[in-house]
């Protein structure tokens, strides 16, 4: 024995709200299309993408740190209303 681990080597990436690494899987990944924050549930939209928890706690701390503009490389404010719907959506 090699003394090797066998652990699957999950792809992780980071919430823009809370600032903690999560598996890919566990977030939501967010795009921006024409100055709006839209969700990408496949993950198959073009573009930069971001992510977060889908809770509103980590959605409101990730607009109140204005991290999409910084995430997006673009100039802000993003308006986040419909992915506001879709995390209250999922979170009921």
């Amino acid at each position: 024995m090699s003394g090797r681990t066998h652990a699957c080597a999950c792809p992780e990436r980071t919430c823009l709200g809370c600032r903690e690494r999560a598996a890919k899987g566990d977030l939501l990944r967010i795009v921006a299309i024409e100055g709006e924050c839209a969700p990408d549930q496949r993950g198959t939209l073009p573009g930069r993408g971001a992510y977060v928890h889908p809770t509103l706690v980590c959605l409101d701390l990730a607009v109140r740190r204005r991290a999409f503009s910084r995430a997006f490389r673009g100039p802000g404010p993003f308006d986040t209303t419909v992915l506001r719907r879709v995390i209250e959506r999922g979170a009921s």
